[in-house]
């Protein structure tokens, strides 16, 4: 028993005390008030008011002990009624919960009105309170990071790595991008970025063109015809790239244009240029290399959030308890988040209970289930016993009025 049950049980053995002490009480008056009555016949009232009293303090004993026992042990019909109908009223007291308590009328109306989301919002915006939230974070962070096990987790990520990322084929997604890309011509940056590096290259080497030209040419042209023919190259070579920087439309941007077109459409459709970037994508991406990678992707994360949590100044906690008060202040002031986080919580709370109200409430005749009969009903009279006893008293004031004034009119009617 707790506390809590033995200060019960002592406040229903005082109640039990006192009842049974005024049925006492009025048992001594009627033995004296039935043995005098003949010398002072007043006493009679004091007879029919006593044994009213005892009557009805009688009845109502056995009306409340009939409840949890058999009365004196004796098995008598429709006696015990808790011990023998546990079951039923487990059964019964689960079902009432369901419909009165677990009904989605009755959830919502109370959510409506209990406004958690500006509650919620004006405890948030607490600096106490996202404080306490980034602390019990970070207990929680470090909780996870003790519990899991490394070799699983990234186990877990290289199996996301090859399900969402390398099994799917790179051609189709990454020819709808490119041909997208390529067709609000963003890409023209990149070329003009080649292009200019091109020209820069070329103006910066004038030697090493001349000396290509001179090592391709016959070996019986004077070397005086190669340093022509290469300084012709090269002015020949940055005219051309001038001249593809110079105009958007040249025939060489032109070319450009049309092949990464080309290109994006067989990333999609041409089986034979999918079936190439699967197998860049294989060389590239290779399982030692996945492995690798998921690997130090986890150790990276786990790293970075375990310093950070540990470290109360650290820019991740100073952004989360920032954050937080920013989201309790519009919780707070704005009106239709508000209103949109109250009506989440109560289609939340609606769908719960619509859903599980019924496994809600069978937890309650379960575990009345599995009680045992006495047990039950001594629960149950540690909880009303005490209350019940006032049904005695009231029983005996009752009794003892009722049967004054029956014998008050009795004797008044036929004297």
């Amino acid at each position: 028993m707790t506390g809590t049950d033995v200060e019960r049980a002592v406040a229903l053995r005082r109640m039990k005390t006192l009842a049974t002490g005024l049925l006492g009480v009025l048992a001594l008056v009627f033995v004296v008030a039935f043995a005098l009555q003949d010398s002072y016949p007043w006493l009679q009232y004091v007879r029919a008011a006593a044994e009213g009293g005892m009557v009805g303090a009688l009845a109502d004993w056995f009306a409340v002990t009939a409840l949890f026992k058999h009365p004196m042990g004796l098995r008598i019909p429709h006696t015990a009624i808790i011990p023998r109908k546990k079951d039923q009223i487990g059964e019964s007291l689960g079902q009432f919960v369901e419909e009165n308590f677990l009904s989605e009328d009755v959830v919502v109306a109370k959510l409506e009105s209990a406004r958690i989301a500006q509650k919620a919002g004006m405890w948030l915006e607490k600096p106490e309170s996202a404080d306490r939230l980034a602390v019990e974070g970070a207990v929680l962070i470090r909780g996870l990071f003790t519990v899991l096990d490394d070799d699983a987790v990234q186990g877990v990520i290289e199996g996301l790595v090859r399900r969402h990322f390398l099994e799917p084929p790179w051609g189709p997604p990454i020819g709808s991008i490119a041909e997208r890309i390529f067709a609000e011509g963003h890409h023209h940056s990149l070329v003009d970025l080649l292009v200019d590096r091109a020209a820069d290259w070329v103006d910066g080497n004038y030697a090493v063109v001349t000396r290509v030209v001179a090592q391709r040419s016959p070996t019986w042209v004077p070397r005086l015809v190669d340093g022509v023919v290469g300084d012709r190259v090269h002015a020949e070579l940055s005219k051309f790239i001038r001249a593809v920087q110079d105009d958007p439309r040249h025939d060489v941007r032109v070319s450009i244009d049309k092949y990464l077109r080309d290109l994006a459409q067989d990333l999609q459709h041409r089986p034979e240029t999918i079936a190439r970037a699967e197998e860049i994508k294989a060389q590239l991406l290779d399982d030692p290399r996945v492995r690798d990678l998921t690997a130090r992707t986890w150790a990276t994360i786990k790293t970075a959030l375990l310093e950070a949590v540990n470290d109360p100044a650290s820019e991740l906690t100073t952004n989360f308890k920032a954050l937080v008060r920013d989201f309790g202040s519009r919780l707070t002031s704005d009106t239709g988040l508000s209103d949109k986080v109250n009506r989440w919580i109560a289609d939340g709370a609606s769908y719960f209970v619509r859903t599980y109200r019924s496994e809600i409430a069978g937890v309650i005749s379960e575990t009345v289930g599995r009680w045992d009969a006495e047990e039950t009903s001594r629960k149950i009279e540690l909880q009303v016993g005490k209350d019940l006893q006032f049904i005695r008293i009231n029983g005996t004031v009752v009794g003892s009025l009722a049967g004054l004034l029956i014998f008050s009119i009795a004797h008044a009617v036929f004297g």
